[in-house]
């Protein structure tokens, strides 16, 4: 099912022997736009302390009472190595709290045939790249940084990114919910991120392939309303674009 991030923030995290915390954000790749970690903000439990957990620990998701369980201990959390999430992450920091918590890694080609990439039949003790431990990932990047950026469509700016639409099986970004702002008819949208030809870090845009008036009379998007597919094949049809539901890449092909 496809799931507001926003809505998420808030969640309560449980490990197999009590809370852990509560959902604070999330890190994606922007070249493929998996999930690749929730930040937990522990609380007051372990005051000033984010974790980053991978979806592949996640149990199955209670939306109904807000709570998301993992395969985790309290014990194993208090005792990972600490991140600062206001900084940029290293692999060698990702290698230190995937060899910790016995996770496979991402970045190592997964077995054939397997899908969503983060899943593997078992850990494997490979150490991070040679050249690249002390590196971060530039494609590695925070929800909360790119909510607000402006959108820069093929003929000018305008609005701005609120929100995020994630596939909550896979773990995939499906869209960017965009706030057209002052621009008139004002209305929030959907566009997914295979439109986008890039992210303008630096200057806090997202550039997308298509003219402002072609995105302002698009079908749509109601927040409380489900996304399913129905709307989903008349956005894409509206944009003539192939959906995606009938394209899914190989493993080799999300690295």
């Amino acid at each position: 099912m496809l799931r507001s991030l926003k809505a998420i923030h808030g969640y309560a995290v449980l490990a197999r022997d009590g809370e852990i915390g509560r959902v604070h954000d999330f890190y994606f790749h922007d070249d493929n736009w998996i999930i690749r970690y929730l930040v937990v903000d522990t609380g007051r439990w372990l005051p000033g302390r984010k974790v980053l957990i991978t979806p592949g620990a996640l149990g199955k998701p209670q939306w109904a009472g807000f709570n998301i369980p993992v395969e985790l201990t309290r014990e194993q959390v208090e005792n990972s190595p600490e991140i600062d999430t206001e900084q940029p992450v290293s692999r060698q920091q990702e290698t230190a709290l995937f060899n910790h918590f016995g996770w496979p890694f991402y970045w190592v080609e997964p077995a054939p045939g397997v899908w969503p990439p983060y899943v593997s039949p078992a850990p494997m003790p490979v150490p991070a790249p040679h050249g690249e431990a002390e590196h971060h990932d530039p494609h590695l990047r925070s929800q909360r940084e790119v909510t607000g950026y402006r959108i820069h469509a093929s003929d000018g700016a305008f609005g701005h990114v609120e929100d995020f639409i994630a596939d909550d099986k896979a773990w995939v970004i499906r869209y960017l919910v965009v706030h057209t702002g002052k621009w008139l008819p004002a209305k929030k949208v959907l566009l997914s991120p295979k439109w986008l030809p890039e992210i303008r870090y630096a200057d806090r845009e997202v550039t997308v392939s298509l003219p402002k008036d072609k995105i302002l009379n698009c079908p749509e998007f109601f927040p409380g309303a489900a996304v399913n597919r129905e709307y989903e094949e008349r956005l894409y049809d509206y944009y003539g674009r192939p959906v995606y539901w009938e394209d899914r890449p190989s493993p080799s092909q999300t690295k």
